[in-house]
């Protein structure tokens, strides 16, 4: 999967999209806050995708 991220902004603050391609009718968005918690926890979500992913 090709993941395009672009750097938004809503109301005045940072974010980023993850799109899976143009047509992605289900972009994920985050600003900073989140984006420190997926740093956090990014071995737990490595770990949850590799037990999961089939």
């Amino acid at each position: 999967m090709t993941v395009t991220v672009e750097h938004t902004e809503y109301k005045g603050r940072p974010m980023l999209t993850l799109k899976s391609g143009d047509e992605d009718k289900f972009p994920f968005s985050f600003g900073l806050t989140k984006a420190k918690k997926i740093l956090e926890a990014i071995e737990e979500i490595k770990k949850f995708v590799a037990d999961n992913d089939k």
